[in-house]
């Protein structure tokens, strides 16, 4: 089992910055890559950035130059810092992990305002 935790989420303005962290625990050296999701209501979930073991990043287009996804393995944390924030990235947003099943956080709220 791998239990992940998130925080960091709040209310911004827009044009603000925000640092999301995802803590992991339990059976953790089971763990590949990690990957933020976000949702909305009445949409699907939304891959926003994912990070492998050994680094390698990946981004949805709409978050590209404004997002950056980082892992500190040491202290078993996924970040996810937010710059230049829109309104329109307003959501939940969800760690995963696979390891090799998937697993969720909780979630952790990002408002936007205009």
């Amino acid at each position: 089992q791998v239990q992940l935790v998130e925080s960091g989420g709040g209310l911004v303005q827009a044009g603000g910055s925000l640092r999301l962290s995802c803590v992991a625990s339990g059976i953790i050296f089971r763990i590949n890559a990690m990957r933020w999701y976000r949702q909305t209501p009445g949409k699907q979930r939304e891959l926003v950035a994912a990070i492998s073991n050994s680094g390698n990043s990946s981004y949805a287009d709409s978050v590209k130059g404004r997002f950056t996804i980082s892992r500190d393995n040491a202290k078993n944390t996924m970040y996810l810092q937010m710059n230049n924030l829109k309104p329109e990235d307003t959501a939940v947003y969800y760690c995963n992990a696979l390891a090799p099943i998937t697993y969720w956080g909780q979630g952790t709220q990002v408002t936007v305002s205009s």
